[in-house]
C-alpha cells in the first residue's frame, strides 16, 4: 500500500473513531406513573433545590406549611410544562452549534492501472475546500444565537404561566375554605333560628309559613356548604397538579398567602409604572423581539446567498511516474435565479415578525390598561362591601345583642341579625375574591409580582431532576 494510501486510511479511521453512537433510551410509562404518584417533600433533592431557589432555608423539614414562594418553587421543581420549555432551550442551543459548524472537505481518490511496463500504476487525490462568501456563516450564527435567546425567553414565559396557576389555585383553595367555614356558621345560626321559629308555633305566634321558610333557607345553606366541600377538595387537586404534585402529597400541610386580606392600594400602581414595568418584564415581548432579530438575521443569511461560494481542489495525480499537482477553483455560477425566491420568502417572514411584535406589544399594552382597570373596581367593591355590608351589619348586631341583653329584643330577633351578619361576611369574601383574582390578572399582564419588588423563585434552565428522570428511563 502507497504512504498516501495509508495516510487516507488512517484518518478515515480517525474520524470514524470520533462519532458519536447511539444510546436507547426508551420510555417507561409505568415507572413514570409511579415516581409521580411517590413525589413528596421530603426528599434530600427537593430540599436542596428549594433552598437554592429562595435563598433561604425553611425552618423544618418537610416544611409545616407552604406558602406562594414555597409553592412556586415546587412547582419549578416539578412541573412537566418547564421540562418541555427546557428541552427546546436545549434543542436551540444545538441549532447553535449546528450554525457555528464549518463545511466539512470533500475528498475524491481515483487509481487505475497502465498497460506502460515502466509505470503501470495510477494514482488520483483531489480534496475540495469550501469557502463562504459574503459573511454566511456569521449570518447563520447570528440566527440560531437569536432563536436561543428567544427560547429562554420562552422558558421565563412557561415558569410564569406555571407560578401564575399556582397562585391561581392557591388563593381559590384558600377561599374556598373561608367559604366552606363561613357557610358552617351560617348553618348553625339557621339551624338556630329554625328551632326558634318552630317554639314559637307551638306558641302559636307565628305560621306554618314562616317555619316552611326557615327550614328551607337552613336547607338551601346547608346544600352550598357541602359545594364548598366538594370545591376545597377538588381546588386542592388542582393546586397539586399546578405544582406538579398529587392531592395527597399536599393533603396535612398548612397552606397560606400571607397578605391575602390586605392587596395593594391603586394609587400603588400607576398606568405608567405598569406598562413601563410591564413592557420591560414580560418575556413573550422580548421573545418577539429575538424572533424579529432572528428573521432579520435569516434575511441577511439569503441575501448573501446570491454570491456563490468557492470551492477549492488542490488534486495530486501520480502519473506515468511523474508527480502532477492541480489548483482547481470553482463556484456556482448563478445564471437561471439569484435565490430571489427565498429572499422574498425571509422579507415575508420578517415582516410578519414585524407585525406579531407590534400587535403582541398593542396587546399587552391593553391587556395592562384592562386589567388595571379591573383591579381598581375590584377594589371599590371591596371598600363598598367593608363598609356598607360587613361595617353596618357588625354595627347593628352589636347594637341587637345589647338590647337582647336588656330584655328589648328577643332570641329570633339575635339570630336573624346574625344571619344577616354571616351573609354579608360571604359578600365581602367574595369582594376580596375578586380583588385578588383582578391583581393577578394584572400580574399576568406585567409578568410580575405585585407590589413591585417581590421576589420570585429562580429557575435553572437545567432540570433540576434531570437524575431522577434518568432513574426511571432506562
Amino acid at each position: 500500500m502507497c504512504s498516501c494510501c495509508r495516510v487516507v486510511l488512517l484518518a478515515s479511521v480517525a474520524v470514524l473513531a470520533g462519532c458519536v453512537k447511539y444510546h436507547p433510551s426508551p420510555l417507561n410509562p409505568p415507572r413514570l406513573e409511579k415516581e409521580y404518584r411517590s413525589r413528596d417533600l421530603a426528599g434530600a433533592d427537593v430540599r436542596a433545590y428549594i433552598e437554592s431557589s429562595l435563598g433561604r432555608k425553611p425552618a423544618a423539614w418537610p416544611p409545616a406549611s407552604l406558602d406562594l414562594p414555597l409553592l412556586t418553587a415546587l412547582a419549578f421543581y416539578y412541573n412537566p410544562e418547564l421540562d418541555v420549555a427546557r428541552a427546546r432551550v436545549r434543542a436551540a442551543d444545538a441549532g447553535v452549534i449546528t450554525a457555528e459548524g464549518r463545511i466539512n472537505p470533500s475528498l475524491s481518490i481515483g487509481g487505475g492501472y497502465s498497460n506502460d511496463p515502466e509505470s503501470a500504476l495510477l494514482f488520483r487525490f483531489v480534496p475540495t475546500f469550501t469557502i463562504e462568501t459574503a459573511g454566511k456563516r456569521g449570518y447563520r450564527i447570528l440566527q440560531a444565537r437569536k432563536l436561543a435567546a428567544a427560547a429562554r425567553a420562552e422558558l421565563t414565559d412557561a415558569a410564569w404561566r406555571v407560578r401564575s396557576r399556582v397562585r391561581a389555585a392557591l388563593l381559590t383553595y384558600l377561599f374556598a375554605r373561608r367559604r366552606r367555614d363561613l357557610l358552617a356558621g351560617e348553618v348553625a345560626v339557621r339551624v338556630e333560628a329554625v328551632t326558634l321559629f318552630e317554639k314559637r308555633l307551638e306558641a302559636g305566634e307565628v305560621s306554618r309559613p314562616d317555619v316552611d321558610a326557615a327550614e328551607i333557607e337552613a336547607s338551601n345553606t346547608r346544600v352550598q356548604m357541602r359545594a364548598a366541600e366538594g370545591q376545597v377538595s377538588v381546588s386542592l387537586a388542582r393546586l397539586g397538579a399546578a405544582a406538579g404534585l398529587t392531592e395527597a402529597a399536599l393533603r396535612g400541610i398548612k397552606l397560606e398567602c400571607p397578605g391575602v386580606d390586605a392587596p395593594p392600594a391603586a394609587e400603588e400602581l400607576s398606568i405608567e409604572k405598569v406598562q413601563q414595568a410591564g413592557l420591560l418584564h414580560r418575556a413573550d415581548v422580548r421573545r418577539s423581539l429575538l424572533e424579529y432579530a432572528a428573521a432579520e438575521a435569516a434575511l441577511h443569511l439569503e441575501i448573501a446567498k446570491q454570491y456563490p461560494d468557492i470551492e477549492l481542489s488542490p488534486g495530486y495525480d501520480f502519473d506515468e511516474a511523474h508527480h502532477k499537482f492541480t489548483l482547481s477553483p470553482g463556484f456556482t455560477v448563478p445564471l437561471f435565479n439569484r435565490n430571489q425566491g427565498p429572499i422574498a420568502e425571509a422579507n415575508t417572514r420578517r415582516t410578519e415578525a414585524a407585525a406579531r411584535f407590534v400587535a403582541l406589544q398593542a396587546r399587552a399594552i391593553a391587556e395592562m390598561e384592562t386589567s388595571l382597570a379591573g383591579y381598581r373596581a375590584a377594589l371599590r367593591e371591596l371598600r363598598e362591601a367593608d363598609r356598607r355590608l360587613l361595617r353596618l351589619q357588625r354595627e347593628k348586631e352589636t347594637s341587637i345583642r345589647r338590647a337582647f341583653e336588656v330584655g328589648e329584643e328577643d332570641r329570633l330577633a339575635l339570630a336573624g341579625v346574625r344571619i344577616q351578619t354571616a351573609v354579608a361576611a360571604r359578600v365581602r369574601l367574595e369582594a376580596l375574591h375578586e380583588a385578588q383574582t383582578a391583581l393577578g390578572a394584572l400580574e399576568d399582564a406585567e409578568q410580575s409580582p405585585l407590589p413591585a419588588g417581590i421576589a420570585w423563585p429562580a429557575f435553572p434552565v437545567e432540570s433540576p431532576r434531570a437524575a431522577s428522570l434518568k432513574r426511571v428511563t432506562p
